[in-house]
Order: C-alpha cells, then sequence, then structure tokens
C-alpha cells in the first residue's frame, strides 16, 4: 500500500494568524543558533518590568494549595462574575446596570468569540469589523458559516472610524458589528461622539448586535475609556474583556462576555450561549480565582505599569521620527504601534519586509496585511512593552536595514 494523506478540512486550512505565524521561521533561525528581538505578541510577561500582581498570583496559588481544582460553574464562579459585574456598573467614564446573571466567564477573549460566532452565525450572515483589526476576527467566523466584511479606520486622522463606509456596509444580513476599544492593533480610541454615531447607525438595523472589545480599558493614555454598553438605551452589547492585557495576566486564559441587552432582544440568543458554555464545561478555577483577587484588590499598582508603558510609547514615536521610511500615528491606548512603511519597495510588501528583517537583522514584527489585507498593508505592528534598551537595538537595527535595503535599490 502507498502512503495516502488524509485530507484537511477547507475551515482549518484556510485559517491564518499572522501574529503567531510569523513565529515559525524565527523558531527555526533560533534553532540555527540565532537570537531573535521579539516585537510581535502582546505578551507583558515576555519581558521583565511588567509582572503580574503578587497577590494576585498569590490567590492562584493559594487556590492551587486548597485544592480548588474541580470544575467550576459553566458560566463562571459566582464570587467572580459578582466582582466583574460591579467593575462593569462602575467603570470611570460611565458603568452600565450589569448584573452577574449577565456575565459569562471564558478561557480568554478568543473562546468568548467563538461561542458568541456560533451562538449567532448562520451561513451567509456578515460580521462588520474594523480594518485593521485583531486577526481572529476575520479567521473565526467563517468556521460558523459567516463572511467578515471590513469598515475602513481612517489612516491619516487617527485611526478614527469612516462613517460612510461603515453606513454603505450595513445591511440586514449584518449580526455583528465589532468595536476594538482601545483598537489593536492601532492603538486608537473611540470617543463618545464616535461611539453615539455608531449606536445610531446600528440602531437603523434590528437584526445587529454590537461586540465591544475593551481588552485593553485601562491601558488609555487618555484616562478616556468610554465603555459602549452605557451609552446603548436600546442596541444590545456584548462587551469583552479579561486578565491578559490589564492584568497582565494572558497565560491564565481568563475572559468574559458581559451582555448589555436593554430591550431584552437577545433571549434566545442567550439561551444558546449558555448550552455552548454549558457543553463545554467551563474556564480554570484556579485561574478565576486569581482574576477575582486582581478586581477586589487595589489596582493603585496598575498606574506604575501605565506609566512604564506609556514612556516606552513615547520612546519609540521619538525613534521613528528620526527614521527615514517610517511613519506613525500617535496610539492613545493599547501597547502597539501600527507603523506605516514609506518605502515604496515596501509599501507593497510588507510581509516581505517583515521577513527579511527577521532573516538580515534577527527582528520579529507583524506584517500589517495580516490584520487586514486592504486596510492594514504598507504597515508593520510592533510591540513596546520590552525595555528601552531592547527597543533603542531593535529600531537601530530596523534603520539599518533600511538604509541598506534603500542604497542597494539606488546602486
Amino acid at each position: 500500500m502507498g502512503s495516502h494523506e488524509i485530507r484537511v478540512s477547507d475551515r482549518a486550512s484556510r485559517i491564518e494568524y499572522a501574529i503567531r505565524d510569523v513565529v515559525v521561521p524565527a523558531t527555526k533561525l533560533e534553532e540555527q543558533g540565532h537570537e531573535i528581538i521579539k516585537l510581535n505578541i502582546g505578551d507583558p510577561l515576555a519581558y521583565p518590568g511588567l509582572p503580574t500582581p503578587k497577590h494576585m498570583v498569590d490567590a492562584f496559588q493559594k487556590s492551587l494549595e486548597e485544592q480548588e481544582n474541580g470544575y467550576s460553574h459553566s458560566y463562571g464562579i459566582k464570587e467572580l462574575r459578582t466582582a466583574i459585574a460591579k467593575n462593569e456598573r462602575n467603570k470611570k467614564n460611565g458603568g452600565w446596570n450589569c448584573t452577574e446573571d449577565d456575565v459569562y466567564v471564558c478561557h480568554g477573549v478568543t473562546e468568548a468569540l467563538q461561542i458568541i460566532f456560533a451562538a449567532f452565525l448562520e451561513e451567509g450572515d456578515i460580521l462588520l469589523s474594523p480594518g485593521p483589526h485583531y486577526p481572529p476576527y476575520l479567521a473565526y467566523p467563517q468556521l460558523y458559516g459567516g463572511t467578515t466584511v471590513e469598515y475602513r479606520l481612517k489612516s491619516e486622522e487617527n485611526w478614527s472610524i469612516d462613517f460612510e463606509d461603515l453606513e454603505s456596509k450595513m445591511n440586514e444580513k449584518v449580526r455583528l458589528l465589532v468595536l476594538i476599544n482601545p483598537n489593536n492593533p492601532t492603538g486608537g480610541i473611540i470617543t463618545s461622539d464616535e461611539m453615539d454615531r455608531v449606536l445610531e447607525i446600528t440602531e437603523k438595523w434590528p437584526n445587529c448586535t454590537i461586540i465591544s472589545d475593551e481588552i485593553y480599558d485601562r491601558l488609555n493614555f487618555t484616562d478616556m475609556h468610554i465603555s459602549t454598553a452605557s451609552r446603548s438605551n436600546s442596541v444590545p452589547v456584548i462587551t469583552l474583556n479579561g486578565v491578559s492585557k490589564v492584568y497582565y495576566a494572558p497565560g491564565w486564559r481568563i475572559g468574559y462576555m458581559a451582555i448589555h441587552d436593554p430591550d431584552s432582544k437577545l433571549k434566545t440568543v442567550r439561551d444558546g450561549i449558555e448550552r455552548l458554555l454549558r457543553s463545554r464545561l467551563c474556564a480554570s478555577t484556579p485561574a478565576q480565582k486569581g482574576y477575582l483577587a486582581g478586581l477586589e484588590s487595589s489596582d493603585s499598582w496598575m498606574s506604575k505599569h501605565l506609566e512604564k508603558v506609556k514612556l516606552q510609547r513615547d520612546l519609540c514615536i521619538e525613534r521613528i521620527s528620526n527614521i527615514d521610511g517610517l511613519e506613525v500615528q500617535k496610539p492613545e491606548g493599547a501597547f502597539y504601534m501600527f507603523v506605516k512603511l514609506t518605502d515604496e519597495k515596501w509599501a507593497n510588501d510588507d510581509k516581505k519586509f517583515v521577513l527579511d528583517l527577521l532573516h538580515e537583522e534577527h527582528v520579529l514584527l507583524v506584517h500589517g496585511s495580516g490584520f487586514s489585507p486592504e486596510y492594514g498593508k504598507g504597515h508593520i505592528r510592533l510591540v513596546y512593552l520590552p525595555e528601552e534598551k531592547i527597543l533603542h537595538e531593535s529600531f537601530d537595527r530596523i534603520d539599518r536595514f533600511l538604509k541598506r535595503h534603500r542604497n542597494s535599490s539606488d546602486s
């Protein structure tokens, strides 16, 4: 018998996740003995200086020591759901009347997304997502028969929403409209006026629910984060958040969805979400306890972490302004920069830029087209979480790379 290759499903073979896909060639270089500076993944724990707070780690450990290793309720530990609801009610720039029954704890926001898409989408349904956006908004809907359509963020205007474009793409097939605030990869912030306008548009389409991805809510340098649910009087809003970014514990994989449904339009959808949650059992019990400690304790430690992230952002802005071939809109939140490649050679092939830079200078970034083939091309995403010394070294190498290629194409 000759070897017979077993067929992969079409849905699996088409999935792309740019942030981790670029790690494959980087790992090969590491196996050859090269050291790679990784600015590709939004993991605050990948570099020293931004640790998970000790009181949260202690609570996680205590939970293990006390043998709290059993299954939790499928929707999350009661105390954690209560603490999350309280946190949503008390949001600084306007909370909303969230109760513990509105909160569902998941295995990270990515699992929450899969459950939401499974509960909402049928063949031919549309998810409207900002372009550029976090890759799963493009990768996952197709697993459930849906299609992702992007509405444009204006790169030249701090990545604000192009409302003309958004309105032109709304129709009765649009089941979900995504807001990412602050945005990954651009660091852009949605203002209250923009938020109200989005709600006004969505109100005209009774089939549409808003997904408000607020995982970076407290990583906001303007201190002006506004929760979408707090502005909505009739449009259903599903808020997404968790422990990964603001509480600096991404590997714990605890996120949540909180449903704001002022006119009770989501009764049957919620039943579907609950069935899906029960069928996958539960999120990690000890990790939920760790997150609970974070929500119930003082958050005064956050300002120190935020100050460090902000200083590193400013360093990057300064360095980029002095490098020929790079331009950037100043991010107001999260910990990413979506940098424009201005040399013609790279503006048309951001993926080649990323791979050539990796092989020649051993710096790993993510190509902008991985966040949106249309609205991300000609850009690169850079994570500015590493220490200043590493950031300076990275920019020295990027500058050297740009100059070398410019000179070689001139000669």
